[in-house]
């Protein structure tokens, strides 16, 4: 494409739908009428805090100034040194910054950006958010089941992820796992086509990328920018950032947009980028590589601009301080774009879109949509949950198989339990035991929305699933069965081992109290932990939590001998609770004195013969309510960390 006034535009009817390689490539003109992403304006300021805690000051920072454009179909880079603004200016145009400090209006075909405009395009993020625990197909069959429409029947959902299969070229590893940090998968390159084909699932109109060539070889990164040239050809407008792109990948792009601390330095076709540096007195030198020139220039560190300082001025000034160049050489470039043809050509056709806006009044969508419902979405989340977890043995397998040697070590620890003053120590230890195990085992439950942040976070934006669907899902497919499966292990071990009450209603309290510790865990940890983004101060956090609790179980210290002002605390500690829950449970009825008629013979106030004994000197109380009071306020604990970890969820800052 030589400008940008000489497109020939089809209607979207006429997509090729045959594959991608199938466009001759003397068709690069014959653009369907995709969709046309302009942007008026467009400023943007962050704040940034500074300073100590008392002297904490708040200055703004412009990242963004009235950077204006039109991006069609075809290959739109967006090239800028470091900090230049590239990457915001790409969240901005995809919708995916937050609004606050931004102004400006970003367009699509001359009509405001919808509401679901996130859902409705495509955006593949700089660090590959896919499941690796997953395959290929597996994970396109996840994409193209929550974000097609239920009236598409499978047969056409599953002709569409075979199509995109064949398109970017990964038949070959479609049933291979795409790959985790403790299992090897695909390569570097098919990952990064992985993530383009979850997008081009919906088959977008316009598809972003952030840096695409990120952690790739050059070779691979030619690969990958020849795949979107191919696609762009079948009147798609991609548009992405990209650091420092060689030759071969450079003369792929269709419309170049330089940016530098927030300035556009050349907006237009980037095969007269060159050109338009020359007119501005900066030469390209022979065989240069001219993405690595526009940074020079930029930058003001190049020997071509120190060689046309020489001839223009005819003295080196290699020695200047590079500091006091970058900015005249920005400025510079920033006006003399100003007042070159390019803008002026843009300008026109900004405000030519700009009026047909003002006569259409189009409809702005209020909320976002969904393709799916709230239980067809519940449905896939745990699907997929559940694979990962049974392809993640580290986290699951090792769980169960550590559950299942500990129960066989405190089995042989505390064997055959017996009546008499010892089976009363040693009872009270166990169960003690048992319970600050429940919980301390439960830590690991911070990682269940800590590690997939970036993923969720991403999923939720591009409109696969709401909140409650993905919260829900990933309790049923990964909480619940985690948790319940080693209690339940651990019971029947140790139940039996210890020589424990033999009654079948104390087994199956005493399972489901383990139960209930182990979930109100859980909960807690997801309550301090969603939102996060780093696991070890989640761990930190509760660990120290669980360890202040301990001391209000019932074990350290006789709960009735602490002073009113503090005694409070103990309603808060879920050990308590399962302790005496487990102690209710396992005591009552018991008698630890065989040869003693502890009914007539009273001879010594001090000792305890029987359960009923224990427990009131314990505080606890006897009657059934003494016991499922405790699964009831445990109950209400459970209730009370989901519904934080919910709304954390659900209010955690999803821009960029």
């Amino acid at each position: 494409m030589s400008s940008s006034n000489d497109q020939v535009f089809i209607t979207m009817s006429q997509r090729n739908t045959n594959g991608l390689s199938g466009m001759p490539s003397n068709d690069l003109k014959s653009f369907t009428q995709g969709a046309v992403l302009s942007f008026h304006n467009v400023c943007y300021r962050v704040k940034v805090k500074s300073g100590f805690l008392l002297a904490r000051k708040t200055t703004e920072k412009e990242i963004l100034m009235n950077v204006n454009g039109i991006m069609r179909p075809g290959l739109n880079a967006i090239l800028g040194p470091t900090g230049g603004g590239k990457s915001s200016l790409l969240d901005v145009l995809a919708a995916r910054k937050d609004p606050q400090g931004l102004s400006g209006d970003v367009m699509i075909n001359g009509a405001p950006q919808p509401a679901n405009f996130k859902c409705t395009s495509g955006y593949v993020v700089q660090d590959d958010v896919v499941m690796g625990t997953l395959t290929v197909r597996e994970n396109l069959q996840f994409s193209a089941a929550l974000r097609l429409p239920t009236t598409m029947t499978n047969h056409e959902k599953n002709e569409r992820i075979n199509k995109v299969i064949q398109e970017l070229g990964l038949a070959k590893v479609a049933d291979s796992k795409v790959g985790t940090q403790f299992t090897r998968g695909v390569s570097g390159g098919e990952r990064k086509r992985t993530s383009i084909g979850m997008e081009l699932i919906t088959d977008p109109s316009i598809l972003f990328l952030d840096e695409p060539t990120t952690g790739l070889d050059s070779s691979t990164a030619n690969a990958v920018l020849l795949l979107l040239k191919r696609m762009s050809k079948q009147g798609r407008t991609i548009i992405f950032s990209i650091h420092q792109p060689r030759y071969s990948i450079f003369k792929l792009f269709d419309s170049l947009t330089l940016l530098a601390s927030g300035r556009v330095m050349f907006h237009g076709p980037a095969q007269e980028a060159l050109g338009y540096f020359a007119s501005a007195g900066h030469h390209c030198e022979s065989y240069n590589n001219p993405a690595d020139f526009f940074l020079d220039v930029i930058n003001g560190d190049s020997s071509a601009v120190t060689s046309n300082r020489e001839d223009e001025d005819g003295e080196a000034r290699e020695t200047e301080d590079p500091s006091k160049r970058d900015k005249p050489v920005i400025e510079k470039l920033a006006e003399f774009y100003v007042n070159s043809a390019f803008f002026t050509d843009t300008r026109a056709e900004l405000d030519q879109l700009s009026g047909v806006q003002k006569k259409k009044k189009s409809v702005v969508f209020k909320e976002l949509t969904y393709a799916t419902s709230f239980c067809h979405q519940l449905k896939w989340i745990a699907k997929r949950s559940f694979k990962n977890l049974l392809g993640n043995p580290q986290a699951s397998i090792a769980e169960i198989i550590v559950t299942i040697f500990l129960g066989l070590i405190i089995g042989a620890i505390f064997y055959d339990l017996k009546h008499d003053p010892t089976g009363i120590q040693n009872r009270a230890g166990v169960l003690f035991f048992l319970t600050t195990n429940q919980c301390f085992s439960s830590v690991s439950a911070v990682e269940l929305f800590v590690v997939e942040k970036k993923l969720f976070i991403h999923e939720y934006i591009s409109g696969y699933y709401r909140v409650s669907s993905y919260f829900f899902g990933k309790l049923l497919s990964d909480l619940l069965p985690m948790r319940m499966l080693p209690s339940i292990i651990f019971t029947c071990i140790i139940y039996f081992l210890l020589g424990l009450k033999p009654v079948v209603e104390s087994f199956f309290i005493m399972m489901l109290t383990l139960m209930m510790v182990a979930f109100t865990a859980s909960s807690m940890s997801l309550a301090i932990a969603a939102g996060q983004s780093v696991v070890s101060i989640a761990t930190l956090l509760m660990t120290i939590t669980f360890v202040f609790m301990m001391i209000f179980s019932g074990l350290l210290v006789n709960l009735r001998t602490i002073v009113p002002w503090l005694s409070w605390l103990q309603y808060f500690s879920i050990p308590r609770y399962g302790y005496t829950a487990l102690r209710h449970n396992e005591f009552l009825g018991q008698n630890f004195c065989p040869g003693l008629n502890v009914t007539g013979n009273n001879t010594c106030s001090f000792a305890i013969c029987t359960g009923e004994e224990y427990l009131i000197n314990q505080g606890i109380d006897l009657s059934p309510w003494g016991l499922w009071k405790n699964h009831v306020a445990l109950a209400c604990m459970i209730v009370i960390f989901l519904t934080i970890a919910y709304l954390k969820l659900l209010f955690l800052k999803k821009f960029s």
